[in-house]
């Protein structure tokens, strides 16, 4: 069975898209899963952050694949074999769980910015490393907004989760998000709302958004000063797994499983 792809995306920036990308994957990877991140927010990447990586860890990246400089092969950081300490992150050793990062130099990110992105490109590479590392599910971290990059991820996705806040910013730009993932024939469209104040009925927040877009809502995540203060130390659901946010993360991971 071909492994499906699951883009995580969000209208505006802020809404905790590479938190909740680099946990859901991590929490797939932990039911014994073959996993993949891509971080396709070339202009502003940060999802390696999470995972331990800075500038001096980094090998290759989406950037040389981009320009021909690398394979996807070469690309592919594993996770299992380098969690980077960290409490959560070491839960991961030996885990089958690959990250294919974006440069942070900012010299390769003012070529992207210059020169743009090959789309043909960008998506062979990302069919590759399904192929290549028998992935079973590869999640792509998109970069906010709707641009041509995020397009070809709706447009790819077996998955598409679309997140965001119970604020009316958020509600005006899912509903342009909704309706265009509708046009592109995505066929597994989930919402997931984050950072909902905790005096919030979250039952109530769950089915008035369902109820407007007439979309699933898989589950609905606290605003957490925990997870704040975790300042992308290390993947919070795997050090903190009975907190209230990391519960609520993986009742998404369910739904991700469910699809068949």
């Amino acid at each position: 069975m071909k492994g499906k792809i699951v883009s995580v995306h969000s209208f505006r920036g802020g809404t905790g898209k590479s938190n909740v990308t680099a946990n859901l994957a991590a929490q797939v990877a932990m039911t014994g899963k073959r996993v993949g991140v891509v971080d396709t927010d070339i202009q502003s990447p940060g999802i390696h952050v999470l995972f331990g990586l800075d500038e001096s860890k980094m090998g290759k990246t989406m950037n040389d694949f981009l320009h021909g400089k690398a394979t996807v092969r070469e690309i592919g950081f594993p996770v299992g074999e380098n969690t980077g300490g960290g409490e959560g992150r070491s839960k991961l050793a030996g885990k089958d769980l690959w990250l294919f990062p974006s440069s942070i130099r900012g010299r390769e990110i003012s070529q992207i910015l210059k020169e743009g992105v090959d789309f043909n490109l960008l998506n062979e590479g990302l069919q590759s490393t399904i192929t290549e590392f028998d992935l079973d599910y590869l999640f792509i971290d998109t970069h906010p907004g709707l641009n041509e990059e995020t397009l070809l991820s709706i447009a790819t996705s077996d998955i598409l989760i679309i997140i965001l806040r119970p604020d009316n910013q958020d509600l005006q730009g899912t509903s342009v998000t909704v309706d265009i993932a509708r046009s592109l024939d995505v066929p597994n469209l989930f919402l997931l709302v984050n950072k909902a104040l905790p005096k919030y009925d979250f039952a109530q927040v769950q089915t008035e958004i369902q109820q407007k877009f007439d979309a699933p809502v898989t589950s609905v995540l606290p605003l957490s000063f925990d997870l704040a203060d975790n300042a992308s130390n290390d993947l919070f659901s795997l050090r903190f797994p009975e907190h209230d946010w990391s519960k609520a993360l993986n009742r998404v991971v369910e739904f991700v499983l469910a699809v068949k």
